[in-house]
């Protein structure tokens, strides 16, 4: 039996971090490493850290790389673990969207480029799609074919499939979470019918999803009158 994929999340948001080390706890053939919540924390387990925080290195396969970390950008920390020849894949995980930050990841060597908000079966997808790509590599021994070779970045880079429940769009819910994104108070589901056009009960199921998906925190609105009525506002701890 091949020995399991042992993998470092790197994630300052306390919830998130919690919600992706126990989706790789879930996936058969991959292990957690550890968590770490900062730039330096994680460059200190993959033992690429001269500072008080050294020590005996984690044995890491694979790193879940958020972009934005309170020390030191993604880039910075996948710079420094390519830098240093470590035998280790990065897979960013992450809210920024930027074409050129995901340029930079990409010329910088990472594997794929998940973004937040997403759910577990995309989670899982990807991860089954890098499994595939290191067994198709590995099962050659020490030399390979050009054939091999396609074949195994075919398999790194199968589209997922769309994993939103039905009648939700991709598109319609970028627009929810950069509504959230913008506004530094709560919004309810009346609020973003009159900013976007939507249904009442169509900007409900969208903001129910990203609460579901931990992307969102949900919170009842007092003072209102009639059904209790919850409001919105975008993960930032």
């Amino acid at each position: 039996m091949a020995e399991p994929i042992r993998v470092l999340v790197v994630e300052d948001e306390s919830v998130a971090a919690a919600a992706h080390a126990e989706y790789v706890r879930r996936i058969d053939g991959f292990e957690l490493a550890g968590v770490a919540s900062t730039g330096s924390e994680a460059l200190a387990v993959l033992g690429l850290s001269s500072g008080p925080a050294a020590g005996q290195p984690a044995k890491v396969d694979l790193v879940l790389l958020d972009m934005n970390l309170p020390d030191l950008h993604g880039l910075d920390v996948l710079r420094r673990i390519r830098g240093s020849g470590a035998g280790v894949e990065v897979i960013a995980v992450t809210a920024v969207r930027e074409l050129p930050i995901v340029r930079k990841a990409i010329s910088s060597g990472i594997a794929l480029y998940l973004i937040k908000p997403f759910t577990f079966a995309a989670f899982s997808e990807k991860l089954h799609h890098y499994r595939q790509f290191r067994d198709s590599l590995t099962q050659h021994g020490s030399a390979t074919t050009q054939a091999a070779v396609d074949s195994a970045f075919a398999k790194l880079r199968a589209p997922s499939p769309a994993v939103l429940p039905k009648g939700l769009s991709e598109e319609t819910l970028n627009s929810v979470v950069e509504l959230l994104k913008s506004r530094r108070t709560p919004v309810s589901a009346v609020e973003v019918t009159a900013e976007t056009g939507m249904s009442r009960v169509t900007a409900r199921r969208y903001l129910e999803h990203l609460a579901e998906q931990n992307a969102a925190v949900r919170t009842p609105r007092y003072g209102t009158r009639g059904r209790p009525e919850f409001e919105y506002s975008w993960r930032r701890d």
